[in-house]
């Protein structure tokens, strides 16, 4: 029997690529967003080319109760979900009070809530039966705070967390949540967050999302807690146990902020 994955932000990056992995490997697709276009494009492509069942659900997670609709829908529907992939999320650069609350607001809803509740909603649905396993999609950015994105930053340490915790405690239910950390990557994160600006961006390799993707499918497939892209990636988190915590603020702020001119 066809296993069948519940992807959040499908339309595009990281949550795309996924949802072309997982479908490659003939399971069937729930896929979430805002785009009815992307969605519905992306639909066809892997029905047409894998022969899967692809579901779209077009939803704003940002909403409160938007999880427990989308849960409501693919209960309703008699589907059974076996990968829960976290994948919606958005960031916003530059100082934190240049920015209005409701996007600092939509930003904690969507990053944290929405990943939350859907956790929440399947790992009960779950409860008793044979388990499913979970991929969150946090960041290198966190390990560290991160000035000029400070709540962006702050969100993927919560995600992070959180990830680490309950894969310990719901591994006796036969449960594994997987957090995947990528660091910047060829998406539409960098244009629509204002990253593609700073320092960091400019100055580092940009990972393909495709190869991300399989990163991320692999540790979740094979029950790994924490899965982090890219050699130097894997490094920095380490290296800056052993720095002051004021030393690894100013040296975030520094690859932060906006390039010299020359």
């Amino acid at each position: 029997m066809r296993k069948t994955a519940l992807i959040t932000g499908a339309s595009k990056g990281i949550g795309k690529e996924l949802a072309r992995l997982l479908a490659k490997k003939g399971c069937n697709l729930v896929l979430v967003a805002r785009s009815s276009e992307y969605l519905t494009r992306l639909k066809e492509e892997l029905e047409d080319q894998y022969g899967v069942e692809v579901r779209v659900i077009v939803k704003d997670l940002c909403e409160a109760d938007a999880p427990k609709e989308v849960f409501d829908e693919v209960k309703q529907a008699g589907i059974r979900i076996d990968y829960l992939i976290n994948n919606a999320g958005f960031g916003d650069w530059g100082r934190f009070m240049d920015k209005p609350w409701e996007r600092y607001k939509t930003m904690i809803e969507l990053n944290t809530m929405a990943l939350t509740y859907f956790m929440h909603l399947y790992v009960n649905e779950w409860k008793g039966k044979q388990g499913g396993k979970i991929l969150n999609i946090a960041s290198t950015a966190a390990f560290q705070p991160g000035p000029m994105m400070a709540v962006y930053f702050a969100t993927k340490s919560y995600v992070l967390k959180l990830s680490e915790a309950l894969n310990h405690e719901l591994g006796e239910e036969g449960t594994s949540v997987t957090v995947l950390c990528p660091g910047p990557t060829s998406t539409y994160f960098g244009e629509e967050s204002g990253m593609s600006a700073s320092r960091l961006v400019k100055n580092v390799k940009i990972a393909r999302a495709s190869d991300v993707a399989r990163l991320g499918y692999d540790a979740m497939m094979k029950g790994k807690p924490v899965a982090i892209h890219g050699a130097m990636n894997k490094i920095a988190p380490f290296a800056i146990r052993f720095f002051p915590r004021k030393w690894v603020t100013h040296l975030s702020a520094r690859v932060m902020r906006l390039p010299k001119k020359r």
